[in-house]
């Protein structure tokens, strides 16, 4: 009896730790306002479109309020590519007062942890803004919401899955109230010592008020592909998700004890350390994918692949790099972003 009693109790034990770690792994995300036409087809419903003066045509698209490069048109040899990265995805306005202000609660996607607040307007272009921290699988995620124009938590807070947490608004750059909407990302972060690498790298007149929750050292995933994802499967995790992402290039990096992605995202690492350098594999938007152990000997970010095509390596690398894509090199900008993964090394 004592034998099957233990054997009963290591059993369950086993199972309480395999629904903990599930439970933990587990991206069970609400949508942070009412506006769930992105469940219904989405399109000019759900996002909130853009105003665009290309050519002199000047037009309003919907699909500029996508997540990807959805903005700036540049016409090339290849047609018309789209160069700048949206990170995120703009949320349409629901509900609006006699005077036409957004009334649209926010609300948090997930269980997590307010790590920032941002209440002046001017210090960024996301306006004011919220960071959650959540936890699946033992890595950390960070959910932005941007252009608030009141925030209801503070730094600190703990807050549960779809508590309200502020009030749509249109603060920040180039947003009038007609095209008030919640601006919503979900992001890695690159690296704690983020203060240190932008008063080495940037201009002191441009200072950082965000801490390492500025937007330069998060990279956002594709939200919105994810929500319909996990409608699909609800089992998903991150993991699973970003592994069917197409890898655009590859930097080698110099082995450092500052390079802090394998140990926040140990899903990442394929293979062990024994090696002279790593190798990131990278999505177009600059979001890392895959980091692998390589023998190339390396005393600083050297690119080694970008995907095969006829266009200029800056269009598939959002700028890192630029160059015949057989032959591409960093930009100066490719280098000093690459040595934030490492820095300070």
């Amino acid at each position: 009896m004592r034998s099957l009693l233990v054997i009963l109790i290591v059993v369950c034990s086993f199972q309480v730790m395999a629904v903990a770690q599930t439970e933990t792994a587990t991206v069970d995300l609400a949508l942070p306002t009412d506006n769930d036409a992105i469940f219904h087809g989405g399109g000019p419903d759900f996002y909130q479109y853009v105003e665009r003066d290309y050519r002199g045509e000047k037009s309003t698209p919907w699909e500029g309020g996508q997540y990807g490069f959805v903005r700036d048109p540049e016409q090339t040899r290849a047609g018309v590519v789209y160069t700048r990265f949206h990170e995120g995805i703009d949320i349409r306005c629901l509900h609006r007062d006699e005077r036409g202000e957004p009334l649209d609660e926010v609300r948090a996607i997930a269980e997590g942890k307010v790590v920032y607040t941002n209440s002046v307007p001017g210090y960024s272009n996301y306006g004011k803004y919220i960071v959650i921290e959540h936890r699946w699988g033992g890595s950390p995620y960070f959910s932005l919401y941007g252009h608030l124009s009141k925030i209801d938590v503070r730094t600190g807070d703990a807050v549960h899955r779809g508590q309200q947490i502020a009030v749509m608004g249109y603060t920040g750059a180039g947003i009038n109230r007609e095209r008030a909407h919640l601006h919503l990302e979900l992001n890695l972060m690159l690296n704690h010592n983020f203060q240190e690498w932008y008063s080495s790298f940037l201009h002191e007149n441009d200072p950082n008020h965000h801490g390492i929750y500025n937007g330069i050292n998060l990279v956002g995933l594709n939200i919105a592909q994810l929500y319909l994802k996990l409608r699909e499967n609800p089992s998903l995790t991150i993991p699973q998700f970003l592994g069917e992402e197409e890898i655009f290039y590859k930097v080698a990096l110099p082995k450092s004890r500052h390079f802090e992605l394998p140990n926040l995202y140990p899903w990442m690492v394929n293979g062990t350390a024994e090696a002279r350098s790593w190798t990131v594999s990278f999505a177009r938007s600059g979001l890392p994918l895959k980091i692998e152990p390589s023998e190339l000997k390396v005393k600083q970010p050297e690119i080694v692949y970008v995907k095969p095509s006829s266009l200029n390596a800056s269009y598939l690398t959002d700028g890192i790099a630029t160059g015949p894509t057989t032959h591409a090199h960093l930009t100066e900008h490719g280098k000093q972003l690459m040595q934030l993964l490492t820095f300070p090394d």
